[in-house]
């Protein structure tokens, strides 16, 4: 009887470190995708700039300039 009550134990013991593990997978996988990269920020402000120079909100002098910055 005690026997069989160990390893009915033993298999919680085994599901629940498994959870854990997984836990701080996913806990690490989320806190990666909120952190943007440098290069993702870059090509958002590139992107945000374009749209402003298509809607006419800044002159082609400008947008070059920024561009350039943006990309040193």
């Amino acid at each position: 009887m005690m026997l069989a009550n160990h390893g009915f134990m033993g298999g919680f013991m085994w599901i629940f470190w498994v959870a854990v593990i997984v836990g701080i997978i996913f806990l690490v996988k989320w806190a990666m995708q909120i952190q943007p990269s440098c290069e993702r920020s870059e090509l958002n402000y590139l992107e945000i700039l374009k749209k402003r120079y298509a809607r006419g909100e800044i002159e082609r002098d400008e947008y070059e300039q920024k561009s350039k910055d943006l990309l040193s």
